[in-house]
């Protein structure tokens, strides 16, 4: 099998943290390049951000430095939760094309009185997974009903509301499809 990038890094961040780590452990490039089995050129490389390096290059560099690869990969973004009185969200993610805005949430519902929401921008939709519980969600005069397993989906840019049915939490993944703001 043929050698990959590293895929999903920024390589100049890769780099200038791989770089501040062997300075900070007082090894030389030309040293880290030999016990790593690579070329100096290629650590150079890697450190100048030239290029993706492969994954069993960062491994060897890595491990040479005793950090976990992590330590030079992209941090993960941290989840933004959003609380509200009736409804716990957390962001797992948000992402654009040239049209369209999502947003995908981890959703936790508990029992009570639930949670009436204004309409979104014109033309957006909601989409929701329920994985345990019943949910009512949906257009505040046509609200739909999902358990386990179940999806609905809806034209968010009315009033919509969320209500757990029954006595538990609903846990749930929500998607919200916006079109782009430009």
């Amino acid at each position: 099998m043929e050698p990959r990038p590293a895929l999903g890094a920024d390589p100049r961040a890769v780099g200038e943290r791989l770089r501040r780590l062997r300075q900070s452990h007082g090894v030389s490039l030309a040293e880290l390049a030999r016990r790593a089995g690579i070329g100096e050129a290629t650590l150079s490389g890697v450190e100048a951000g030239a290029g993706d390096p492969t994954l069993e290059t960062l491994w060897a560099i890595t491990a040479q430095l005793g950090v976990p690869i992590g330590a030079v990969l992209d941090p993960p973004a941290q989840p933004r939760r959003v609380r509200g009185s009736a409804v716990e969200m957390v962001l797992l993610q948000s992402f654009e094309d040239e049209t369209v805005t999502y947003e995908l949430y981890r959703l936790r519902v508990p029992p009570g009185p639930g949670r009436t929401a204004p309409g979104h921008d014109k033309g957006a939709s909601e989409h929701v997974t329920v994985f345990s519980g019943r949910l009512t969600a949906g257009p505040v005069d046509a609200p739909l009903t999902a358990g386990p397993g179940d999806h609905v989906s809806w034209g968010a840019d009315v009033p919509h509301c969320y209500r757990t049915l029954g006595p538990d939490d609903v846990h749930a993944c929500l998607l919200l499809r916006r079109p782009a703001l430009r």
